[in-house]
């Protein structure tokens, strides 16, 4: 301001522009707001989509500790690649599990583990009960 109350050129030129901005601005909302409406057809687009609950669940059967293969054996919880081989290795000399416990005997298998693995492991078809 130059003199008291006076708004100089420059301050004019500068509300101006700042006008022209926030038209411009609101310009291109409304642009945006017409642009997610649905269309003339009035076909609207679908943005949630039911899954059946079996399609997203992972297989949680009993795995047959007598025929499963290592890559099987490794996806059980707290079994990795290498506790997998021992256990074929450990099948493969020891003949077939007699009992889901006798895994047990796995060197890297404790009773601790064992829990984690109790619902999930089966032999011969027969549960761990």
């Amino acid at each position: 301001m130059n003199e008291k109350g006076k708004i100089a050129k420059a301050e004019w030129l500068l509300l101006a522009a700042t006008a022209l901005f926030l038209c411009l601005l609101l310009a291109l909302f409304w642009k945006d707001r017409a642009a997610m409406a649905p269309d003339e057809t009035g076909v609207a687009v679908e943005t949630e989509t039911e899954v059946p609950q079996a399609d997203i669940q992972p297989d949680l059967s009993p795995l047959d500790l007598n025929s499963a293969a290592v890559e099987e054996l490794a996806e059980l919880p707290g079994i990795g690649e290498e506790l997998a081989r021992r256990i074929v290795a450990y099948r493969t000399e020891n003949g077939p599990f007699e009992t889901v416990e006798e895994i047990m005997k796995v060197s890297g298998i404790g009773e601790g583990r064992f829990a984690a693995l109790e619902d999930r492991i089966t032999v011969d078809g027969k549960d761990t009960e």
